[in-house]
């Protein structure tokens, strides 16, 4: 089922749920005929769309309001995806996951019943910031059908500065206990840190020349930043760790990217943990709530 509008979405879930049918969203459910921009308010910089748009065709609408969604995970995905995956790359650095730039969500459920939380929409639904709920849900709780995003003015230039080095950790605490503020950090390990300042073209030189002057390196091309974004893709595992413990986080793997402030590293090999009980209770709790029979369950 492509369905092209959410009332389209809303009757098939409605009869899955009905006839005790599962309906896989991405399998089952795509979303490809919902791909249209449906307000953008560029004075305010927000706009609404719906979930299926690609991250390329949104951009390149933005723009030319010279405005962006500052998020720039690997590949072009949907942003119903970037939310459903809280998936994300080198500026969340600086602003954050899809949880951070999402204003509000319309989601229809698995009985078809369609749900509104935070701004930009007609009716909120009380209870639930279901946009912030929904970054990381997989599809579980509902097909993310609208999504209204905080935007940001493009920059008028960028640079980038990579430094060659032995101690990444003690790089990164550098820059991060420095007056600068690079939109992207990340150590490409092992041996390089990747620094992205963005802004007004002498708030970019004057910043570059004063982290060389911390910590060397030499500046680079935008091209690290896709190089970035390409291993991430191709890891396998992903590493959460409190962020002071960065040390200990490089010492420990063999290739990694890493995002310091976020306290996130991609690595090469499967990693991964058992949920304690406490979050296996609260997704059976979510999903009881939102999906009682199980209609988008795996």
């Amino acid at each position: 089922m492509r369905p092209a509008t959410v009332e389209e979405a809303s009757a098939f879930l409605a009869d899955a749920s009905r006839d005790g049918r599962r309906a896989r969203i991405g399998a089952d459910l795509l979303t490809g005929g919902l791909d249209r921009v449906l307000e953008h308010e560029a004075g305010d910089l927000t706009c609404t769309v719906e979930g299926g748009i690609r991250l390329s065709a949104l951009q390149a609408t933005l723009a030319e309001a010279g405005q962006r969604l500052s998020l720039d995970p690997p590949g072009d995905p949907t942003i119903g995806a970037c939310l459903a995956g809280r998936l994300s790359g080198p500026l969340s650095h600086r602003y954050g996951t899809p949880r951070d730039l999402v204003l509000g969500v319309t989601l229809v459920l698995g009985d078809g019943t369609v749900a509104s939380s935070g701004g930009k929409v007609v009716k909120n639904v009380a209870g639930y910031d279901l946009g912030k709920l929904v970054c990381g849900s997989q599809g579980r709780l509902g097909l993310i059908a609208r999504v209204s995003l905080r935007l940001h003015p493009l920059p008028a230039a960028t640079g980038t500065l990579v430094v060659e080095t032995d101690d990444a950790a003690g790089v990164v605490r550098t820059l991060r206990r420095s007056q600068l503020a690079p939109s992207a950090l990340d150590v490409l390990h092992p041996g390089r840190v990747a620094v992205l300042f963005e802004g007004a073209e002498a708030a970019v030189e004057a910043q570059l020349h004063a982290a060389t002057a911390l910590v060397g390196g030499h500046r680079a091309e935008p091209a690290v930043w896709e190089e970035s974004r390409e291993r991430q893709a191709a890891a396998l595992g992903r590493l959460r760790f409190d962020p002071g413990d960065l040390p200990n986080t490089l010492s420990t793997v063999r290739e990694a990217v890493v995002r310091p402030a976020a306290g996130v590293a991609y690595v090469p090999d499967r990693v991964g943990g058992v949920p304690s009980p406490t979050a296996r209770r609260l997704d059976h709790a979510l999903r009881e709530r939102f999906d009682p029979a199980g209609v988008l369950g795996s």
